[in-house]
């Protein structure tokens, strides 16, 4: 029977084999296959064994170990800081036991970034931009004091710092840029968010944000009353009827809403009050009404809705995709405006409607035959002398689609 022998998985610094203690190195040279990036491997030339670099994909790679730990072969894995942290240390343990590897790890790279910066990491988010969706990774950059970001060629420092411009941290945000850790180019760059959006830094390299500003990412609870709004002779959705509709709406952390026919902005400003790492784009064709929606910004500032003057569906052309829409108003283009949202919100995505007449009802219904209807009828107590009596709200439709896949 062919005796196993764990594969070695070895964590490199930018220093690379220079960085790596004497009785390593000899470990890693005896090896019959060494696997890692063009760079990794790039650190080892006086290796005369098999060579295997990780590409695009790490799968043929995976299936290759295996066969070497199957077959009892020396087998050996280089890595960038701790293997088990956003790196290769995941996927081989998809494939292998862990009795299957002997992982060694360098220090991370966050580790070493905040070396650098002599900063205290022990209430530091640690988050990686690679391949991911950039917007789940602002919400934890917003909801944190402070945080480190592996980059990649896409979200670079340039990217991260513009978003969170857009999602409203001041342009004097505190961040740092650390290039090359761990080895002789080793450049720590202290900047603002403003700065670093304008800026290139090198591919490799860990950006960290201090977000100072955290008190006005904390959820505030929705259920402001209407008085509180600016609008027009109490054109408004009703504190009721808003409450229930974002309850529908069930936006999450990282969300897209659009707030289509935004009219006051109560909705909007709401939703983007109760999940602040949301974006919100608020769209209203007219403009006295786009007067009131910055004025209701005033009043309850919300950095993460965007005011979009125009008549949907175009004037969501240039918003990105949404999680959930929301429509109060459609100006007679309510077909179109379904139409629009049902390519565009994401799978699972929610649409939800007011409306207030039947001939609107029975549109959205024929485009929407899945979708869930209520009417909602609100009644408040009002004094009648010493007595109280109950005045109703005129009735609303709220009719509620869910999108089921990318074809839905």
């Amino acid at each position: 029977m062919t005796m196993r022998r764990p594969i070695l998985v070895v964590g490199l610094t930018d220093a690379g084999a220079a960085g790596v203690p004497a009785a390593l190195y000899d470990r890693i040279m005896r090896a019959d296959l060494l696997v890692g990036g063009q760079r990794h491997l790039a650190a080892f030339p006086e290796f005369t064994g098999e060579r295997l670099v990780i590409g695009a994909s790490v799968e043929p790679a995976l299936e290759r170990l295996k066969l070497a730990w199957e077959r009892g072969e020396l087998a050996t894995v280089l890595a960038s800081g701790d293997p088990l942290w956003y790196g290769i240390g995941v996927s081989l343990r998809r494939v292998l036991p862990p009795e299957a590897l002997d992982i060694i790890p360098a220090p991370t790279s966050a580790q070493l970034a905040f070396a650098a910066l002599a900063e205290p990491w022990h209430d530091a988010t640690l988050l990686s931009a690679h391949g991911r969706p950039l917007e789940t990774v602002i919400a934890h950059v917003l909801a944190s004091p402070k945080a480190a970001l592996l980059t990649d060629q896409q979200n670079t420092p340039a990217r991260i710092a513009a978003a969170l411009l857009d999602y409203g941290l001041p342009p004097t945000t505190r961040c740092a840029v650390c290039e090359h850790l761990g080895g002789s180019a080793q450049h720590i760059v202290r900047t603002t968010l403003a700065e670093a959006a304008e800026r290139s830094f090198a591919p490799l390299n860990v950006f960290v944000v201090w977000n100072d500003h955290l008190i006005h990412h904390t959820p505030v609870p929705p259920g402001l009353p209407d008085e509180a709004f600016s609008t027009i002779a109490g054109q408004i959705t009703k504190r009721e009827v808003r409450l229930l509709s974002l309850a529908e709406l069930a936006l999450q952390s990282g969300d897209v809403l659009w707030d289509i026919g935004a009219g006051s902005g109560s909705v909007g400003i709401e939703a983007a009050r109760a999940c602040p790492t949301a974006q919100v784009y608020a769209i209203e064709r007219r403009e006295p009404f786009v007067r009131h929606i910055r004025e209701n910004l005033r009043r309850f500032p919300a950095p993460n809705l965007h005011v979009v003057h125009g008549e949907a569906p175009e004037a969501c052309a240039e918003c990105p995709d949404p999680h959930a829409v929301f429509v109060g108003g459609s100006g007679g283009r309510l077909v179109e405006i379904i139409r629009t949202a049902q390519q565009r919100l994401r799978p699972q995505g929610h649409l939800v409607l007011h409306l207030v007449v039947f001939d609107h009802v029975q549109q959205a219904l024929a485009l929407l035959p899945e979708a869930r209807m209520t009417q909602a009828q609100i009644n408040r107590s009002r004094p009648i002398q010493s007595l109280l009596r109950l005045e109703a709200l005129n009735p609303v439709f709220i009719v509620v689609w869910r999108k089921a896949n990318q074809h839905g």
